[in-house]
């Protein structure tokens, strides 16, 4: 009975808290929890970049990306303190931390279509993004000001950044190319004028290896459009390339006879000319100034016109009618004169281009002109009518002295050669006007009628000489045609009937008859026998006997 009541007895233990249900959450907890470790370990900073406006962007789908890897995703857009623009927050990823320096770049990529090409065709599918471009700086920074417009030169490209001004009325804008015997090797990164000096400087960039084209001695000229240009070789034209049809343009060389000079390691200051004529002339440092007064017009001369010597360049224009303190002559008072301002370098007359080069040019002008040096206008091109400054040497005057006016050194004038001609023939026109015309009209009347007179009376003598003409041929004719008929008669009665010749010529006939018929016997017997004459033959033939001869 005891073992049985053992048997029965329920023993109790205590219950386990644990199972493996619960090892599911368990292990999906520490998965969520080491990705959210490995998320946050692996993102970078949260960057702000200010807009001036947020077209193309989109919270959590616009990329940041750079050389077109993701580094980054818009994660929030709002507009700037004040609405003068939109902010925009980016989480970028932890390998572009290094990136984002304080002269990175940012600039949203868009499709865009221009006079340079088109860009951005890309995203047309996928949309647009914002492009970093990575500076060059330690510094570190959150907070960027997004570009307008994609910088033309990244930072960092390999090449070289010029600065060029232009003083000419010709412009150029931001973009447009630089090229170097047709290629594109540059272009123009930002205009800048300088109210102060009234000038347009701007910043240029030329990419490598070409930056290694510039040396000292290069020369940057216009290329813009079409140029054409009319010189004694006949017509020439010239332009870049398909872009410079379109938009402005620069290129650049040393022009020819120019040494190459030394490379350019920095940014370095160079001036636009308007063409290559004018970037091909020597830069010349010391000139010379003087005056002229002109009497003839001085339609056609500008500032800039050469002023030559026997053909050659020895300076140029400055100045045209220029205003004198000393004179207060009107423009139309009789005998004005128009002031003109020369420059003379003493490098193109063959001296040396500094200070000691002025100092002879100054000393030797004051022989020159007394030895009759002068200036006149002379026409340039017949065409476009421009005018030039030509000095030449005329019969020196005695009393010429060198005067001053207005400080400055005055070089004698005098007429153009076209001016001269116009002279002469306006002289020329006077005298003929001043001719007796309706005088001389009458005495030329008066003569031609007597002239008239003189030939109807010579009419009249010519007659009268061919009819006595006429008489004196008619004379002589019948005289020697009686002379004839008298001959004629003569020699008929000389060979009359009964006359002596008559009779002598019947004798004659009757001589000549006999004659022929004694030799009919032997014409007859060679007509049967041409070779009787050399052989002999018999014949029984009579021979024929001439008549009245005996048997």
């Amino acid at each position: 009975m005891t073992t049985t009541q053992k048997s029965n007895t329920a023993r109790l233990e205590p219950a386990s808290s644990w199972s493996k249900v619960w090892l599911v959450p368990l292990v999906a907890l520490g998965i969520g929890i080491w990705m959210v470790y490995t998320e946050l370990s692996q993102q970078g900073p949260m960057i702000t970049i200010e807009f001036s406006s947020a077209e193309g962007l989109e919270t959590g789908k616009t990329r940041i990306k750079t050389r077109d890897v993701d580094i980054g995703l818009v994660k929030e857009i709002k507009l700037a303190p004040g609405s003068r623009g939109v902010l925009v927050k980016a989480r970028m990823t932890q390998e572009s931390a290094s990136l984002l320096t304080e002269d990175a770049s940012f600039w949203v990529v868009s499709p865009k279509v221009s006079l340079s090409g088109v860009s951005g065709l890309s995203t047309l599918l996928s949309g647009a993004y914002i492009e970093l471009a990575p500076g060059t700086s330690d510094q570190t920074a959150n907070n960027f000001r997004g570009l307008d417009d994609p910088p033309l030169t990244p930072t960092g490209s390999p090449g070289m950044h010029l600065t060029l001004s232009s003083g000419e009325e010709f412009a150029f804008t931001e973009g447009d190319p630089i090229i170097y015997k047709g290629m594109s090797v540059g272009k123009i990164e930002n205009v800048y004028f300088n109210y102060a000096e009234r000038t347009v400087y701007y910043n240029a960039f030329v990419h490598a290896p070409y930056h290694q084209l510039i040396t000292e001695n290069t020369r940057f000229w216009n290329i813009s459009g079409i140029q054409v240009g009319l010189n004694t070789e006949g017509l020439t034209v010239h332009t870049g390339n398909l872009q410079t049809l379109l938009t402005n343009g620069i290129t650049f060389g040393i022009p020819q006879g120019m040494e190459a000079g030394d490379t350019i390691r920095q940014r370095t200051f160079f001036q636009i000319y308007s063409d290559y004529d004018q970037a091909s002339r020597p830069e010349l440092k010391e000139k010379v100034e003087y005056i002229i007064l002109m009497q003839d017009s001085v339609k056609g001369l500008d500032a800039g016109a050469p002023v030559e010597y026997q053909g050659l360049t020895v300076g140029s224009v400055d100045r045209v009618n220029v205003a004198i303190e000393s004179d207060e002559q009107a423009y139309l008072a009789k005998g004005y004169r128009i002031p003109v301002i020369l420059s003379l370098y003493p490098a193109q007359l063959g001296l040396t281009d500094d200070e000691n080069g002025r100092e002879t040019l100054r000393k030797n002008m004051h022989q020159w002109i007394s030895q009759g040096l002068k200036a006149s206008l002379a026409t340039g091109n017949l065409l476009t009518g421009k005018q030039y400054i030509e000095l030449k040497y005329m019969p020196a005057d005695e009393q010429a002295v060198t005067e001053e006016v207005a400080n400055l050194t005055l070089i004698p004038s005098i007429s153009g050669e076209f001016s001269l001609l116009t002279q002469k023939l306006d002289a020329i026109l006077d005298k003929l006007n001043n001719l007796p015309l309706e005088r001389l009209g009458d005495d030329l009347s008066t003569t031609m009628r007597s002239t008239t007179k003189t030939m109807q009376r010579m009419q009249h003598s010519l007659a009268g000489i061919d009819t006595l003409l006429a008489d004196v041929e008619q004379k002589q004719l019948i005289q020697q045609l009686n002379q004839t008929l008298k001959a004629f008669e003569q020699l008929s009665g000389d060979y009359g009937t009964g006359s002596s010749s008559h009779s002598q010529l019947n004798r004659s006939l009757e001589r000549l008859e006999k004659s022929l018929m004694q030799l009919q016997p032997l014409l007859h017997k060679l007509n049967r026998q041409p070779n009787s004459l050399i052989f002999s033959h018999s014949s029984d033939e009579p021979e024929p006997k001439a008549k009245g001869t005996d048997q």
